[in-house]
């Protein structure tokens, strides 16, 4: 059977993106219809994305753990979740979230365009829980000043961080994300002398080195979020976004981390909220401050395209007296569902998840 093609989890970075995470309202009829919309994502993309050739439109769809059953039941990706919260000297907080809508583009229109039209068809279905527009900031800095996403992998060291295998075969091509949304004290990390802020986060603020490893702190940032197993440093990719209201005051970085198991971006999290060793956190969480944290699967994009026909079977109803009477009635053929199109370079003909 074809391989099932990945969601574009490890697309090349863009200047904008939209964040849009919604939860499912509480009515079986609008299971239906967010499955409806797993199928013409792919389309939605396309339609939209082909009135800009050179905008490199994407996007990537993220389903939580709740919303997994309710949407599909069994079987389930293997480290699918909640997210946890962590209590440390810092608190990681948990935030809802069924739906993640990750819309990436060189210009926001496009970003902005396609959200809309996502959130057309949902219509009544969701109700938004978070909405964040982030963008590039000059050199690929967040707010604090500091370039971000330096040691990001690429290419194939991307797709081999982030896309599921042969550990979890029936949800190969399939990913997670963590993603938290932190605000920014910036009166008072200005406040901090430069020499003070570069060993917080690790790197010289200006230049982008590394610090060495006989001056940089145990506590700095770059050091809690590195981990290594079995002598091997794990990758995750991550494609954060500063973004922020200045009229409300609001300034903010929104972490958004892909990997094909989530236990190396929450052991990275409990390295920093908790400290490595216990006690020995991640300063900038005196800075900064997460005010959501959602963890989703992204199953392959093979399989939201067929996600129209995945609904969990209903549970077999007991015979009525009038059906012992149509024993001989002819059954009507039943026809598979239809988006209306013809399906021609589409996706349609990969093999799902079995």
């Amino acid at each position: 059977m074809p391989s099932a093609v990945p969601q574009p989890v490890a697309a090349k970075l863009t200047r904008a993106a939209i964040f849009l995470a919604v939860t499912i309202k509480p009515d079986p009829d609008y299971d239906a219809v967010v499955r409806s919309l797993c199928s013409d994502l792919a389309g939605l993309v396309r339609a939209v994305g082909f009135r800009d050739l050179e905008g490199r439109l994407s996007c990537v769809m993220g389903i939580g753990s709740d919303a997994w059953d309710r949407l599909f039941g069994a079987p389930r990706p293997k480290d699918l979740h909640p997210f946890r919260e962590i209590h440390g000297v810092h608190h990681a907080v948990a935030t809802p979230g069924d739906l993640l809508f990750h819309i990436r583009a060189v210009p926001m229109d496009l970003c902005f365009e396609l959200a809309t039209q996502i959130m057309t068809r949902l219509g009544d279905a969701v109700a938004s829980s978070d909405e964040v527009h982030g963008f590039k900031y000059f050199d690929e800095r967040d707010l604090l000043g500091f370039v971000d996403g330096t040691e990001n992998p690429e290419d194939q060291a991307a797709s081999d961080a982030t896309i599921i295998g042969d550990e979890d075969a029936a949800f190969a091509g399939g990913s997670y994300v963590i993603v938290q949304k932190y605000l920014h004290d910036m009166k008072k990390w200005n406040e901090l002398p430069v020499e003070m802020q570069e060993k917080i986060i690790g790197r010289t603020k200006l230049s982008d080195i590394e610090l060495d490893d006989a001056v940089k702190p145990s506590y700095a940032h770059n050091a809690l979020t590195t981990i290594v197993e079995n002598g091997e440093e794990l990758d995750i990719v991550r494609d954060n976004m500063p973004f922020g209201n200045i009229s409300k005051g609001e300034f903010g970085t929104y972490f958004i981390g892909y990997a094909k198991s989530p236990h190396r971006i929450e052991q990275m999290l409990e390295n920093m909220f908790v400290g490595r060793p216990p006690g020995n956190y991640d300063r900038l969480l005196d800075f900064s401050h997460a005010v959501t944290g959602t963890l989703f699967f992204i199953p392959s994009a093979t399989f939201l395209e067929d996600a129209a026909s995945e609904a969990p079977a209903p549970s077999p109803a007991a015979p009525s007296l009038d059906d012992e009477d149509q024993t001989d009635a002819v059954p009507t053929p039943k026809m598979p569902p239809s988006d209306g199109s013809l399906g021609i370079g589409s996706l349609k003909g990969d093999a799902g998840h079995e």
